[in-house]
């Protein structure tokens, strides 16, 4: 599977199946593009011939032998080689390699577009008991079959309002660790609220990430992210992440903002917070909203938003020219380590690999699913009782997706988000359209930057490198 397109300059080949990536000159960009339409070689030769006057045949030739070394080389025109291997990878284990532990469904903000129906999940508000949470990590310990490596997040609601058990729940994992033979790695995703000089220090020693949640400009971030008495967040929060990412060391942390229909101009944003407020580490995400509410985005807003991530990809390459980059998360490709093929094939790891533990216990798939009784999948002291739904999401891996079928992108988004695909189609073994065709689109772009870095040395000097996503391998090595 080819997709052939052109940006900022670059005509880029994608071969799809074997991930390889070439930046090519307009006569072989036109090749590759009828070849993949399955025309005759001398139809394309004289096709290419009238196009593009003063060819030498024999360059014809020399293309058209280039093309074969690649091919026979699996870099281009490459088979499938995972579908028929695709569900033997997704079940191999049923080992749990990270929690999302919902320690507040209580928030100190009011969000109009909150999925979680303002940190209470559409229940009641709570905190959960440090017992709770202990027996969490226990129940992680349990069955984290040979992994060393464990994740979790402190997420809500706001985290940070039960900060207490937080802090216990942290001595509590760092004193089992040496006798369990496991390294807990936590993250914290937090509004700022309640950011304070302690909780930074705390996070610093003990979070290797810390998600911060900021729409971007003033009006835009105060328009839905509006505390409990209608007041806008952004003059209380702005000051307290400032602290955090310069006691970071401006690593180590991720502004993450949400873009809605009334700012589809969200790079806007983004400079706002990279140029205005110093910070460079950098996430905007679509709203996931039902299609009648106001903020939900639209079919006519599409056009916009796709210049909105040409722009931003131009920008950030202006940005490494000039020695000081930014991060944009979704930017962010590994094109010679990772993902490994299990990640690609297998996704997230929702319902399996991953899961979501409510203040009472109780499991689910992930915290987009939590407080939907259907999706419930036992709790932390009995485990997963309901192993039905777990096989259900062990299975549900790219190639369980019809619609992604035809799709070049789909070993680089492995099918999408399970939540996203049953709030719009109804089955998790559907598809997010919307958002798919955004995530093409962050693709295009961030495959050009990564051709941009490969034609120009002084871009990949200043290019910004992460380590591999190499934590769903079998070998655990990270």
């Amino acid at each position: 599977m080819i997709h052939a397109y052109q940006l900022n300059g670059y005509n880029i080949v994608l071969d799809a199946n074997s991930g390889s990536v070439h930046a090519v000159d307009e006569l072989a960009f036109a090749a590759i593009q009828l070849l993949d339409k399955g025309a005759a070689r001398p139809d394309i030769a004289a096709a290419l011939l009238a196009r593009f006057p003063g060819t030498d045949p024999a360059d014809i030739d020399d293309l058209f032998a280039d093309i074969d070394a690649l091919t026979a080389a699996g870099k281009l025109f490459a088979p499938d080689a995972w579908a028929d291997h695709a569900f033997d990878f997704k079940n191999r284990s049923n080992v749990v390699k990270a929690l999302c532990l919902h320690v507040a469904h209580s928030c100190n903000l009011s969000c109009a577009y909150c999925f979680a129906a303002q940190g209470k999940f559409h229940g009641e508000a709570a905190l959960m008991p440090f017992e709770v949470g202990r027996r969490a990590l226990d129940f992680l310990v349990e069955n984290s079959g040979t992994r060393r490596n464990l994740e979790v997040d402190f997420f809500g609601g706001e985290p940070l309002m039960n900060f207490e058990v937080c802090k216990q729940l942290v001595a509590y994992a760092r004193s089992i660790e040496q006798e369990k033979g496991k390294n807990f790695r936590f993250t914290l995703t937090t509004n700022g609220v309640a950011l304070t000089d302690e909780v930074i220090e705390w996070a610093n020693k003990e979070c290797y990430n810390v998600v911060l949640s900021l729409d971007g400009r003033r009006e835009v971030n105060d328009r839905f992210r509006k505390d409990l008495a209608g007041n806008g967040s952004y003059d209380r929060i702005v000051p307290n992440f400032q602290r955090l990412a310069a006691a970071r060391g401006g690593k180590g942390y991720y502004m993450r903002g949400t873009f809605t229909h009334h700012n589809p101009d969200f790079t806007n944003d983004l400079f706002h917070m990279a140029d205005d407020l110093g910070f460079t580490e950098l996430s905007m995400e679509p709203v996931v909203a039902p299609p009648d509410s106001p903020e939900a985005l639209t079919e006519a807003d599409l056009p916009v938003l796709f210049d909105q991530y040409e722009l931003l990809a131009k920008d950030m390459l202006r940005r490494q020219r000039a020695g000081w980059p930014i991060t944009f998360y979704h930017y962010i490709l590994d094109l010679k380590h990772g993902p490994c093929i299990y990640k690609r094939i297998a996704g997230c790891g929702s319902g399996t690999e991953y899961m979501a533990v409510t203040p009472w216990g109780d499991l689910y798939p992930c915290h987009q699913f939590v407080g939907d009784p259907a999706y419930r999948l036992g709790d932390v002291w009995r485990g997963v009782t309901n192993t039905a739904l777990r096989d259900e999401f062990k299975l549900c891996n790219v190639y369980a997706r019809p619609a992604c079928k035809d799709c070049w992108a789909r070993l680089w988004c492995a099918g999408g988000c399970a939540a996203n695909a049953l709030h719009a189609a109804g089955d998790i073994h559907g598809v997010y359209e919307y958002g798919c065709k955004l995530f093409r689109k962050r693709m295009e772009c961030a495959l050009m930057m990564k051709v941009a870095e490969a034609a120009d040395p002084a871009l990949a000097a200043h290019a910004v490198r992460v380590e591999s996503d190499c934590d769903t391998c079998e070998a655990d090595k990270c």
